[in-house]
């Protein structure tokens, strides 16, 4: 069942007090219960964390993945153990408000979020500008000859403005912190609150009792830099999302059903079924997955094919929801609508993909949610040990509060969700959707890359060969006779003919072919003795065509022809396997097709190595033996017949189309008939590993430098502040410096050439 959709309306009454939530929940096909639910109140990968762990601790829940990015949250439980009532409250309990997830309300609720943060940035900013012109004049008079009625005038104006300012800009702290103080939990805006309202109550109390120093400008200034970094931060996640609403718009929400007597009339999507008959007219988006009845029209598959080039489609061609159709209108017989179409799948991957946790980032929410106790008690030991050393309670207390400062995890959280975002995005705009969390990290220290030959190195679809060389009338009358066959050797031949008029009352002979009558001459298509074809034809055509198979027509008692079909390589494969080749990569060739096929595809590959004729447990073996020589193997192959070999691999890719895309059992997936996605998926996660470790060390190496900094009392809380935004702004620059030269293959050894 489809869950209810709220209008902006209904925000309000949302407490699981007086909703049924349950209501809400929907059953999948392994018979869980799964809920999306939009949570209030994240501010940062401790919150996904505080959420996952404290939902996988109800009784009954499967799973619970949190995408950080839209503050969508999955939640799957076993029915009866618990409901989704419990979920809700357990989030309340956390200090959590959830209401269903609807796209357009978070997408308005994000608007109003980034306005927000963009006026308390604002008003920060002002203040601190004035404030800071105050404080100069303040230490210049220091070291000069101010009055202290002077100062403490200077230091009651800075006042003036610094409470209120802090009171505005630092609401989204304050919040944050107060939901997890009142659940009796930390978060990383607790520090951060402390420190801020530590920083005013010290300037004040400087202040009334007339101190040189007062540090007024310290706490603007460390909320104008993390007002700055969640600002940037937020207007990254919301243009990492760009990519996914930009394929959810592709999505038509009308169709033209075309009733038995033919009436057109336009009905929403959800009301068209398989099988339906639709029409689809010039400069339209097909609205469904299906195949052409009639028509024939140039479709931009860039979708789906990644090439912007338009594809000629007629009688029996598939098309996919999404894509556009240019120049005809087509009649299309639905083979799915609502659910279960190519755009569906893209998107379900692309959250998969935003929602999946590599090792680095599982290490990374690890060490923040052991953070913020640490950050409390190492600044109350360094408090304590000023106290200790007989230093005055006030000058203790600037140093506990720059500690507290600058040891916020912010880098730490951003260091490797950043990556994954942009890198995700990265590999869908070449056609890569990663199932696999860790597919990244597995992906970035492959060394070896074996390919299946059928349906990888070569296209899933048979092509006719040797066109020019056929006779037009009798390819043209086997077209017609072949486009009433469902069989793909049939279909092919039916597309290459462009038969657009099939022949009628066509009676299929099993295990033979096809026959009909016309004109008072048999015509028969299929086996080529069936046919009647000589020996010596049958001969000299397989010795011309060794790896082809063969289709034969016959028109009457004389005409006759015989068609080889092959799948031909995949249209860049001799590029990209030079590419592989010329970055270090070791290749290979596992197969279960014929030796004369394998060793052809080899030798126009250039690839040495290469095996023909082997079962899924030969094919298993010799993984096992690369494995055994230390080799990390890339296994690319079709999701279907190679599943129990790319399971076997290091790491796997699998080439898909509509039929089976949600059936793959590989790590990544690649859209299209280009074989270009390998070698960009290997080049953007060499990358991609490679910042993630660059950004860990950031973050270390910053804590190892300035934490003892603080302690020693060399930083203000000025400094501070400065020190710990600028850390976060590094990671962050770091991770979207992959999106330069990212289309390069990488080095088995290391970085990309």
């Amino acid at each position: 069942m489809n869950a209810p959709v709220l209008t902006p309306a209904d925000a309000e009454p949302l407490s699981p007090h007086v909703r049924d939530w349950n209501a809400f929940a929907t059953p999948r096909a392994d018979g869980a219960l799964h809920m999306d639910l939009a949570v209030e109140g994240i501010t940062c990968a401790a919150c996904m964390s505080t959420i996952e762990h404290g939902l996988a601790a109800l009784p009954g829940v499967r799973h619970a993945r949190l995408n950080l990015t839209t503050h969508r949250l999955a939640v799957d439980w076993t029915a009866g153990e618990t409901d989704a009532g419990a979920v809700v409250r357990r989030l309340e309990s956390l200090g959590y408000r959830a209401h269903p997830f609807d796209p357009g309300r978070r997408t308005a609720e994000e608007e109003a979020e980034a306005k927000a943060l963009l006026r308390a940035l604002a008003v920060a900013g002002f203040s601190a500008m004035n404030i800071m012109l105050l404080s100069v004049s303040v230490w210049a008079g220091n070291v000069s000859d101010i009055e202290p009625v002077t100062r403490d005038f200077f230091h009651w104006l800075s006042a003036l403005i610094a409470l209120p300012t802090v009171a505005y800009s630092g609401r989204p702290f304050f919040r944050s912190a107060w939901r997890a103080l009142r659940v009796g939990r930390t978060n990383m805006d607790v520090p951060i609150s402390i420190g801020i309202t530590l920083t005013i109550g010290l300037s004040l109390w400087q202040t009334l009792r007339s101190a040189e120093h007062a540090y007024y400008d310290s706490a603007v200034m460390l909320l104008f830099f993390l007002l700055l970094g969640r600002f940037l931060d937020h207007n990254m996640r919301r243009r990492t999302r760009s990519v996914a609403e930009n394929v959810a718009a592709l999505r038509s929400v009308t169709a033209v059903r075309l009733g038995p007597d033919g009436a057109a009339k336009e009905v929403p999507v959800s009301r068209i079924d398989p099988g339906d008959l639709v029409l689809v007219r010039p400069g339209e988006r097909v609205a469904v997955d299906g195949l052409v009845e009639s028509g024939r029209s140039g479709i931009d598959q860039s979708l789906v094919t990644g090439e912007t080039t338009e594809v000629e489609t007629g009688p029996g061609d598939r098309v996919y929801a999404g894509t556009l159709n240019v120049t005809g209108t087509l009649r299309v017989r639905v083979t799915a609508a609502k659910e279960g179409t190519l755009l569906d799948e893209v998107n379900r991957l692309l959250e998969a993909a935003a929602q999946a946790k590599s090792r680095y980032m599982r290490l990374a929410d690890r060490v923040a949610r052991a953070y913020a106790p640490v950050v409390h008690l190492t600044a109350l030991l360094t408090f304590a040990g000023w106290l200790l050393l007989g230093q005055p309670a006030d000058h203790a207390l600037v140093v506990a509060v720059s500690v507290l400062i600058i040891t916020c995890p912010c880098a730490l959280a951003l260091a490797i969700p950043a990556v994954q975002v942009v890198s995700s995005g990265l590999l869908f705009r070449k056609g890569v959707l990663i199932h696999a969390g860790d597919a990244i990290e597995r992906l970035a220290s492959a060394d070896t890359v074996v390919f299946d030959k059928t349906g990888t190195l070569t296209l899933p679809e048979p092509r006719l060969l040797d066109m020019a060389g056929l006779d037009p009338l009798l390819l043209a009358d086997a077209g017609r006779l072949a486009a009433s066959s469902r069989h793909p050797l049939g279909i092919a031949l039916a597309a290459a003919a462009g038969a657009g008029n099939p022949v009628a009352e066509s009676i299929e002979v099993p295990g033979q072919g096809l026959e009909a009558e016309v004109d008072g001459a048999v015509w028969r298509l299929g086996a080529p003795d069936f046919c009647g074809v000589t020996a010596e034809t049958l001969a000299a055509t397989r010795a011309r065509w060794p790896e082809a198979s063969l289709v034969a027509f016959r028109k009457g008692s004389v005409d006759t022809a015989l068609f080889a079909f092959a799948q031909g390589l995949r249209p860049d494969a001799v590029a990209v396997v030079e590419r592989l080749r010329g970055a270090g990569y070791r290749l290979e060739i596992l197969s279960g097709d014929r030796e004369e096929a394998v060793r052809a595809a080899a030798a126009a590959l250039g690839i040495a190595d290469w095996s023909a004729g082997l079962k899924p447990a030969g094919k298993i073996a010799r993984l096992e033996a690369l494995k055994a020589e230390g080799r990390a193997v890339l296994m690319v192959g079709d999701g279907l017949n190679d599943a129990p070999a790319l399971a076997a691999a290091h790491v796997s890719l699998s080439p898909v189309t509509a039929v089976h895309l949600s059936q793959a059992a590989a790590d990544a997936v690649f859209l299209g008939d280009r074989l270009a996605p390998v070698a960009d998926a290997l080049a953007i996660a060499r990358k991609a590993r490679a910042a993630m470790v660059q950004n860990l060390w950031i973050s270390i190496l910053y804590n190892l430098v300035a934490v003892p900094v603080a302690i020693v009392g060399l930083v203000t809380p000025l400094v501070a502040a400065l020190a710990m935004s600028g850390s976060s702004i590094v990671v962050t620059v770091n991770a979207l410096r992959l999106r330069l030269g990212s289309g390069t293959a990488a080095a088995p050894g290391g970085s990309a050439r």
